[in-house]
């Protein structure tokens, strides 16, 4: 019996080493013809999360039962947020590893099997032929908790799928479920104990990959190991639906939630603790939101996150510039008519010049001054500024870099 090899020049491929070539950062979502989804998530160039496929919540349990087996999944209070974002599952260990559930070296390990795991199913259920592939920067994943090497995710994901073929399995998904159909005919074939532990798990409830967990094994040779009593019809292979994790309902104060609602959110991102106090003091005193991000790192995760209707936005940060947070943001079709304005302490012709080309919607010089602020922002938000409220004295109100 012949077996399909791996297509190795179709254009999903090329996509993926494009994506290692240009050190891309943002989402490489696939869909297939029958509808599957995959998404890869790219940080300078590497593979540093996976999300999708059949089976995502199944995954999620898996892996925590074998890496948190001290956490009872089914008793984590989570919202309805926790779990509608597309990197839901990256969150979660996120946060598991913040509360010290969970250590540097466990992530590792979870984030380079999902990866291999979701470029596995990719390589089978589409042969790399029919499917789609677009690239965009909703999410950009700027601290990630491992770095894999796209080039050897590439090689492993290859080497598994032609030894999985190579075992006569290649026509069986391994988040298929056995379910034993013939008891008797097993029963002549093996020992007591084996039959009982067959009986126990060849139930129809577990994927072989769950199974696989289970007996602490490799998903291949757990298969190979089934494959002639799945010939012989004796276990039949079976989808199952996934286990989605539970919800808990939080009640909201519907009057505090509208009237968070009305007030415009403005962003201040900037390195200088000062100049974001001032524009707090400034801006919360005119009855407007705000919140503040001092990492330039962390400026575009938070942005999307929060969606402020109005940036400002420092052009002399380390790590990463005022004019290269703006070009990013402009990419992402979101922001593309959010007003951003630039701060500095140059009032240059050039520098002026170099905003607008990347997209930067006015210009504001340091000593930031009350009535500079809110002149910029009843000009980009002249509907939702509320009426308001004194202001401080302008001397109070200036910061000089």
């Amino acid at each position: 019996m012949t077996h399909p090899e791996l297509m190795v020049s179709n254009n999903i491929l090329n996509e993926f080493k494009t994506c290692t070539q240009l050190q891309y950062n943002g989402q490489l979502n696939i869909k297939s013809s029958k509808g599957k989804q995959w998404t890869f998530y790219y940080r300078l160039g590497r593979i540093v999360w996976a999300s999708g496929g059949t089976h995502p919540f199944r995954r999620w349990r898996r892996y925590m039962a074998q890496y948190c087996p001290q956490i009872d999944v089914d008793k984590m209070q989570l919202r309805q947020q926790d779990i509608s974002i597309s990197y839901w599952d990256y969150r979660l260990w996120e946060i598991l590893y913040k509360k010290q559930k969970i250590q540097r070296e466990k992530i590792n390990a979870i984030v380079e099997s999902t990866i291999a795991e979701l470029l596995f199913d990719l390589a089978q259920q589409t042969n790399f032929v029919a499917a789609s592939c677009d690239r965009n920067q909703e999410v950009i994943l700027e601290t990630p908790m491992s770095f894999t090497s796209a080039d050897v995710s590439m090689k492993h994901m290859q080497d598994s799928w032609n030894t999985w073929s190579e075992a006569g399995l290649a026509n069986f998904a391994p988040d298929l479920a056995p379910v034993l159909r013939k008891p008797e005919q097993l029963q002549q074939l093996v020992s007591p104990s084996v039959y009982k532990n067959f009986v126990t798990l060849i139930n129809g409830k577990y994927t072989l990959r769950d199974l696989a967990a289970k007996m602490k094994q490799s998903v291949l040779p757990l298969s190979r190991s089934l494959l002639p009593c799945i010939l012989k019809g004796i276990i039949e292979l079976v989808e199952v639906p996934d286990l989605p994790l539970s919800v808990t309902n939080v009640k909201n104060n519907i009057s505090t939630q509208a009237k968070k609602s009305t007030a415009p959110l403005v962003a201040c991102v900037d390195d200088s603790a000062q100049v974001c106090k001032i524009l707090e003091e400034i801006v919360t005193s005119n009855g407007l939101r705000f919140i503040k991000i001092q990492d330039a790192v962390q400026a575009l995760p938070t942005i999307i996150q929060d969606k402020p209707d109005l940036i400002f936005l420092d052009l002399i940060m380390p790590v990463a510039s005022g004019y290269e947070i703006c070009t990013q943001l402009r990419r992402i079709s979101a922001f593309a008519n959010t007003p951003v304005i630039i701060l500095t302490g140059n009032d240059g012709l050039l520098d002026r010049v170099r905003a607008k080309v990347v997209g930067s919607t006015d210009f504001i010089t340091k000593p930031v001054a009350a009535d500079k602020v809110m002149s910029v922002v009843r000009k980009y938000l002249p509907t939702q500024v509320p009426t308001q409220v004194k202001s401080k004295p302008q001397s109070s109100l200036e910061v000089c870099r």
